[in-house]
C-alpha cells in the first residue's frame, strides 16, 4: 500500500486516464533514496495493468553505465518483433545500435530515439518505467529522452526515476517532474508499526520521513534493545544510515553468503546462470544464496537476479574490502566476454596494465560502430589510465576527448584535452570543444593556429569551420588571415571572402557576396547554412527561401535534426518577412521543438527571437518581451541584435517612438553594417515621428543607398518610402506606394501615405489607402497597426470597425496540423510524413482527424484541392 502519496496517486492516474485515451505524457519522479520512487512506479505499473495497458520496465545500473545502449536493449527486447513496422533508416539505426546488424553509419542519437518512439507507439496503449534512471549508460538516456520529448499522440506514458542528490546528471530539461518529499504525520507512524513511543519518536526524527528508512530502522530497533539508541557522532545524511543499516544487516551472514551477494553486486547481467559461475571460483554456490533470499536482501525474479532495493547494492559492494572487490571483478571477468569482461579486468587493476588498456580500446572501437560516443569516452578514458607508455596514454586521452565532444560531453572533452601536450589534432579538438562551450573567439583562433600542422586533405575543413566561426565572432582580422592563406579559386576562400564582405557596404562588398552567392553550391551542409544567411544581408528574401528551404527538406530525409533547427530559424525568417505569417508560426514551433527535444541552445534563442518578431507585429508585448530576453540577456549575436530590433518594432507599432529609437541606434552603432541594414526604416519612421531629422536623414542615406546596392525591389520601395518621410512629399509615397513589396512593408508605406493624404485633405485618395493598410494589417494579425490605421479612417470621417481578419484555411490549424496535413496532400502516407516529422505515425493521425472537421473535408483525397 502507497502511503501519504494521494496527489502523487492523482498525477499518475490522470496521465494513465490521458494515455488510454490517446494522449501521450511523460513524467520525472525525483527524489533521494528510500524516498518512494520506486514504490511509487509499482503503484502505477499496477493502476495500468489493471486498465490493460501494456507495462515494460528497466532499472539502470551503475555497472552498466559505460555500455552503450544497455538499458535500451534491456527495455526494449520484447518489442522488436515490431522493429519491421518502423521505416527502413529508422530500423536499420536501431538494429545498429543494439547490436542485431551491422551499423550502416547512420545510428545517431536522435534516430534511435524516434525509433524507440516509433517501437513503444506500436504497442500503445503501453506505461514504460525506468527506475534508477541516473544510471542509464548516455546513449540509452539520451535516445529515451529524445523519445520522451517527442511524445504526442500514440498513448504512451513514459516514467523515470532519479535518485538524488547522490545521482550523476540526468538532463530532462523539457520533461516535467514530480518531487517526492518525506512522508509526515500518520503516514510515516504506520510505517514505524508498533514500537515503545520515545523509540517511534527517535526512528521518526532520524528517518526524516524517508519510507525506507522508516521500515528499515524500525526493524533494526526491534531486532535489539528496545530501550533506546545511542545517537552516532554528529549527523548522517539518511541515504548513509540506510546502506549501513543494511550492511549489518548483510554482515550477519555466512561469508560464502556474503561473497554470492559481492558478485552479484559487481556484475552487471543480472543472469544468476554468470553471478554463480563466478561465485564458484571464490567458492560460493547456488545454496549459499538462501540466506539473502531470506533476508529479503536478493531474489531470483525469472531470469534475473534482483535485489531488494537498490541500496543493498550498494552496502553488499561498498560493504567489501578493495581486495575482496577486486577478486569478485576478476572472477566474473573469467566468466564473462567482449566488452563486460573489459569492464570487469579494468575495475579489477590496480595500476597500468598494456593488456586490459588494449581490451578496453577494443570496446571503445565497438562502442564507436555503433555510435555511443559516451561509451567510447569512457572505455578511452579508463584505457588511458591503464596506459603505461605516455604517446599511447595520449593518443587514447585524445580519442577519448573526441567522442566526448561528438557526445556534447564539451566540459568533460575539455577536462581530457587539458591532459595532452600541444599538436595540430589537440588545437583542432580544442577548438571544437571552445565553440561548443561558446567560447567563440577562442575557437577560431586555434583552427586558425593550427592550420600549419595538418595534412593538405585535413586543411579545407579545418580552415572552413575556422571561417563560421570567426563570422559569428565578428573578427574581420582573422576572416582576412584565413582567405589570405588559400588559393583564391578554393572553397575556403570564397566562404572566407563572402564573410568578408558582411563588413563592407561599399560597391565592391556586396557585388562580391552577390557574385560568390552566385556560384557553385557547397557540400557541407553548415557552409550550405551559412551561405543562406548570406542571402539574408543583402536583403534576397527569395534566394535565401530558396536555399533554406532546400536544406530543410534534405535535413528532413537525411535525419539531420543537429542541424535543421538552424536552418528552420533562417527560413521562418523569410517566411515571416514576406508575409507567410502562418507558415513562419508553423515553423517556428516545429524548430522550437526539435531545438528543446535535442538540446540546441543556440539554434532556439534564434528561433525565440524571430518568434519575438512575429509578435512585435501582433503588438504581443509580453509575449515580445520574454522571448527576446534570453539573447539580450546573455548578448548572443546576431540574435540579441535581432531581438532589440523585435522591441523597436514592438514600440513603434504602440506608439513609443522614442523607445523605438534609442533601442535603433543602439544596435547601428555596434553591430555589422550590413547585418541591421534592412531595419534600418524603424530608425527613420521613429526619428521623423520625433522631429530628429539628423538621425532620420542619415539613416535613409545610409538605407538607400545598400538598397541601391543590393537591387532588391522591396528594399528600393521602402527607401523611397524613407525619402517620402524625410522630405514630407506627397509625390515621392505615390511612388513608393506603387512599387510592390511584401505586405506588412506595403501596407506600413500605405498608412504613411495615408496619414500624408490626410493632412492635405485629400481625404477620398487618403480613404482607398487607409482601407487597404487596414485590411493588410488585420490580414497579418498586426493589430496595433491596424488600429492606427483605423483611427486614420475616422479621422477622415470613416467608421471602420475593428476586425478579426477571417481566417483562411491555414489558419485555422495548429502548426502541427498544417504541416501534417500539407504533406498528406501530397500523397504520403502517416508513415511517410512521421518520417518527415520527427513523430509517430499516430500522431500524424491525430492531427489529420483534427484538421478535416477544420478545413471541411473527410477525405484524404480532398486535400489536394484546397491549395494549402
Amino acid at each position: 500500500m502507497l502511503r501519504g502519496r494521494t496527489e502523487e496517486k492523482a498525477a499518475v492516474g490522470a496521465l494513465l486516464a490521458a494515455a488510454r485515451e490517446g494522449t501521450s505524457g511523460a513524467l520525472v519522479v525525483r527524489g533521494e533514496a528510500g524516498i518512494g520512487k520506486t514504490a511509487l512506479l509499482d503503484h502505477t505499473a499496477g493502476l495500468a495493468r489493471a486498465h490493460d495497458m501494456q507495462v515494460l520496465r528497466a532499472t539502470g545500473i551503475e555497472a552498466e553505465s559505460e555500455l552503450p545502449y544497455a538499458g535500451l536493449s534491456l527495455l526494449t527486447g520484447g518489442l522488436l518483433d515490431r522493429l519491421d513496422a518502423l521505416p527502413p533508416r529508422q530500423a536499420a539505426a536501431l538494429a545498429g545500435a543494439l547490436g542485431l546488424a551491422e551499423s550502416d553509419g547512420d545510428g545517431d542519437t536522435f534516430m534511435i530515439g524516434l525509433a524507440v518512439l516509433g517501437l513503444l507507439a506500436e504497442r500503445a496503449p503501453l506505461l514504460c518505467l525506468v527506475d534508477d534512471a541516473q544510471w542509464l549508460d548516455s546513449a540509452s538516456a539520451a535516445a529515451l529522452l529524445f523519445a520522451a520529448r517527442r511524445l504526442r499522440a500514440e498513448g504512451v506514458v513514459m516514467m523515470f526515476a532519479v535518485r538524488e542528490p547522490h545521482a550523476p546528471g540526468f538532463p530532462t530539461t523539457g520533461l516535467p517532474e514530480l518531487r517526492l518529499g518525506g512522508l509526515t504525520g500518520e503516514a510515516a507512524r504506520a510505517l514505524v508499526g508498533d514500537l515503545p513511543p520515545h523509540v517511534r519518536e527517535e526512528v521518526l526524527a532520524e528517518a526524516d520521513g524517508n519510507p525506507l528508512a522508516l521500515r528499515v530502522l524500525a526493524r533494526a530497533r526491534r531486532g535489539r534493545d528496545a530501550g533506546g539508541i545511542t545517537p552516532g557522532p554528529g549527523p548522517v545524511p539518511v541515504q548513509d544510515r540506510i546502506v549501513r543499516t543494511f550492511g549489518d544487516r548483510i554482515g550477519e551472514l555466512p561469508a560464502a553468503t556474503r561473497t554470492v551477494l559481492l558478485v552479484a553486486a559487481a556484475d552487471d547481467t543480472g543472469e544468476p546462470a554468470a553471478v554463480l559461475r563466478a561465485a564458484g571460483r571464490l567458492g560460493a554456490g547456488l545454496p549459499d544464496l538462501d540466506p539473502a533470499e531470506a533476508a529479503g536482501l536478493l531474489r531470483i525474479d525469472g531470469d534475473r537476479l534482483v535485489f531488494g532495493h537498490p541500496l543493498m547494492r550498494s552496502a553488499a559492494y561498498q560493504g567489501a574490502t578493495a581486495s575482496r572487490r577486486a577478486e569478485a571483478h576478476r572472477a566474473l571477468a573469467e566468466v564473462l566476454d567482449g566488452d563486460r569482461r573489459a569492464w570487469h579486468l579494468a575495475a579489477a587493476a590496480t595500476g597500468p596494465d598494456e593488456r586490459v588498456a588494449a581490451a578496453l580500446e577494443s570496446t571503445a572501437l565497438r562502442a564507436g560502430e555503433r555510435r555511443g560516443h559516451a561509451a567510447v569516452a569512457a572505455a578511452y578514458e579508463r584505457a588511458a589510465a591503464l596506459t603505461p607508455d605516455p604517446v599511447t596514454r595520449e593518443r587514447r586521452l585524445l580519442a577519448a576527448a573526441r567522442a566526448a565532444a561528438d557526445a556534447g560531453q564539451f566540459e568533460r572533452a575539455d577536462r581530457l584535452t587539458g591532459q595532452v601536450g600541444a599538436s595540430a589534432e589537440a588545437a583542432a579538438l580544442k577548438a571544437v570543444i571552445a565553440d561548443g562551450l561558446g567560447r567563440t573567439e577562442e575557437a577560431h583562433a586555434l583552427l586558425f593556429e593550427s592550420a600549419g600542422q595538418v595534412t593538405p586533405a585535413e586543411l579545407p575543413a579545418l580552415l572552413r569551420g575556422a571561417a563560421r566561426a570567426a563570422w559569428r565572432a565578428n573578427d574581420f582580422a582573422a576572416l582576412d588571415r584565413i582567405a589570405a592563406c588559400v588559393p583564391p579559386d578554393s572553397d575556403v576562400h570564397r566562404l572566407a571572402t563572402a564573410a568578408l564582405a558582411t563588413n563592407r557596404l561599399d560597391d565592391g562588398g556586396i557585388e562580391t557576396l552577390r557574385e560568390l552567392l552566385a556560384g557553385p553550391p557547397h557540400d557541407d551542409l553548415q557552409d550550405r547554412l551559412l551561405f543562406a544567411r548570406l542571402h539574408l544581408v543583402i536583403g534576397d528574401m527569395e534566394g535565401a527561401m530558396r536555399l533554406a528551404s532546400a536544406l530543410e527538406r534534405e535535413c528532413r530525409a537525411r535525419g539531420a535534426l543537429g542541424v535543421l533547427p538552424a536552418v528552420q530559424a533562417v527560413l521562418a525568417r523569410t517566411l515571416l518577412f514576406t508575409g507567410r505569417h502562418a507558415d513562419a508560426r508553423a515553423t517556428l514551433a516545429d524548430g522550437l521543438q526539435i531545438a528543446a527535444d535535442t538540446c540546441q541552445r543556440m539554434p532556439r534563442i534564434e528561433l525565440s527571437v524571430t518568434l519575438a518578431e512575429l509578435a512585435a507585429v501582433e503588438g504581443d508585448e509580453e509575449r515580445c518581451r520574454e522571448l527576446a530576453a534570453e539573447a539580450i540577456e546573455r548578448d548572443l549575436a546576431p540574435s540579441a541584435v535581432h531581438a532589440v530590433v523585435a522591441l523597436s518594432l514592438l514600440d513603434l507599432g504602440l506608439g513609443r517612438h522614442e523607445a523605438a529609437l534609442d533601442r535603433m541606434e543602439s544596435v547601428v552603432s555596434g553591430s555589422r553594417p550590413m547585418g541591421v541594414m534592412g531595419h534600418l526604416p524603424i530608425l527613420v519612421e521613429a526619428a521623423v515621428r520625433l522631429g530628429r531629422r539628423g538621425p532620420a536623414e542619415a539613416a535613409t542615406r545610409l538605407f538607400a543607398s545598400w538598397a541601391g546596392r543590393v537591387a532588391q525591389p522591396w528594399a528600393e520601395a521602402v527607401a523611397l518610402r524613407c525619402r517620402a518621410l524625410i522630405a514630407d512629399d506627397a509625390g515621392l509615397f505615390e511612388q513608393a506606394v506603387r512599387m510592390r513589396t511584401y505586405p506588412f512593408e506595403q501596407a506600413r508605406t500605405a498608412l504613411l501615405y495615408g496619414e500624408r493624404l490626410r493632412r492635405d485633405r485629400r481625404t477620398a485618395d487618403a480613404r482607398a489607402h487607409l482601407r487597404g493598410a487596414a485590411e493588410t494589417f488585420e490580414r497579418l494579425g498586426a493589430r496595433p497597426w491596424a488600429e492606427r490605421a483605423r483611427a486614420e479612417l475616422r479621422a477622415t470621417g470613416e467608421t471602420r470597425a475593428a476586425r478579426d481578419h477571417a481566417a483562411g484555411l491555414a489558419d485555422r490549424l495548429t502548426p502541427q496540423e498544417l504541416q501534417s496535413v500539407r504533406l498528406a496532400a501530397t500523397g504520403l502516407s502517416n508513415r511517410e510524413i512521421a518520417e518527415r516529422l520527427f513523430v509517430s505515425p499516430r500522431t500524424v493521425g491525430h492531427h489529420l482527424y483534427k484538421a478535416y472537421p477544420k478545413l471541411g473535408v473527410t477525405t484524404r483525397a480532398e486535400l489536394a484541392s484546397l491549395g494549402l
